[in-house]
């Protein structure tokens, strides 16, 4: 927590003052999380401080919200050239990217809890975005891309979280999701140099090749890509209490017919969980691509499950426990 206040002190995210008559202010609080690795040892603990941005008010301390990520299929469609072209493929972070965007308006926070102050009716303006707040991603992507393309890159028609630098036979691609940044390309030095600049004005961690990015774990030899999803799955597996279950080797039994009318409703809260397995399901498809047929069948039933749906569902978990490790190969 010291350390988050003195980032925050760093990057002049806010000055003290009285709150001006006639403004709203809006609270804060530490949030905690714990990051893993993809083998799921601990990799550090983290602390944020958020703003309660759920008390802004478009119009006064807010206006546009939309902040892009990074498609699966242009990640996807990146990888199989890394693959075929043997480009180089590099992994990025940025340090508390939200913090290095810049706000608009007049925001009016609440101290910290445990920040030292002498006048606890004293609040902060708000001179940074900050986690938390309806516009901090919007305003983020905005900082990047104007660097990004004050150094010659431009925004892909087809996806504007991608960015690309053309130079003769030469291309580097950066694919931006929130502070995650993959970086690749035939050009080892403009990727270095870029690297180079992103920390000298962001402050970056180099993470070296890439290996795990939006659950997918990624690795690398002189033949190609492999993509697996083994954590995603155990944890899976974990969340619906299915991991110690016996595994199975077929995906559905080809003797059941799922219909709307089959079966005892489920009640809301089990509904829910439905619906969230399934759309995990869905994710998983990515490097399960035999699975596909199944969940997309298990779909058809998100608005009204039926126990029958629900244990189909766990059939397709109790498919993926005998081969948690799949991975496809490009």
């Amino acid at each position: 927590m010291q350390n988050e206040l003195a980032t925050l002190a760093a990057n002049q995210t806010w000055s003290i003052t009285n709150l001006p008559p006639g403004k709203s202010v809006i609270g804060c609080r530490w949030v905690y999380k714990i990051k893993y690795h993809s083998n799921g040892t601990v990799e550090r603990y983290k602390v944020r401080l958020v703003a309660k941005g759920y008390n802004q008010m478009e119009g006064l301390n807010f206006l546009d919200t939309f902040a892009l990520v990074a498609k699966l299929t242009t990640l996807r469609l990146l990888l199989a050239l890394v693959a075929a072209k043997n480009w180089d493929l590099k992994q990025l972070d940025v340090n508390n990217a939200f913090l290095h965007g810049d706000l608009n308006g007049e925001v009016y926070m609440k101290l910290p809890p445990g920040f030292p102050a002498t006048n606890r009716n004293k609040v902060c303006k708000l001179q940074r975005s900050l986690y938390g707040l309806k516009q901090a991603g919007r305003q983020w992507y905005a900082k990047l891309s104007n660097f990004l393309k004050s150094h010659n890159y431009n925004i892909s028609t087809v996806d504007h979280s991608l960015f690309l630098k053309h130079d003769g036979e030469k291309t580097t691609a950066l694919l931006v999701y929130v502070d995650d940044i993959v970086l690749t390309g035939n050009n080892l030095a403009e990727i270095n140099q870029i690297t180079t600049l992103l920390h000298q004005h962001l402050c970056i961690k180099n993470l070296g090749d890439l290996t795990y990015f939006l659950g997918l774990e990624i690795s690398r030899n002189n033949t190609g890509i492999h993509l697996s999803q083994r954590k995603y799955t155990l944890d899976l597996l974990t969340k619906n209490g299915m991991l110690a279950c016996a595994p199975s080797f077929t995906f559905m039994a080809h003797t059941l017919l799922l219909t709307a009318n089959k079966g005892e409703r489920l009640n809301e809260e089990e509904a829910t969980s439905y619906r969230r397995l399934v759309g995990r399901l869905i994710y998983l498809t990515n490097t399960h691509p035999n699975i596909a047929y199944d969940v997309n069948h298990l779909s058809h039933f998100v608005s009204d499950p039926t126990n029958i749906h629900s244990q189909a569902a766990l059939h397709v978990l109790k498919y993926l426990k005998a081969s948690p490790s799949a991975s496809l190969f490009r």
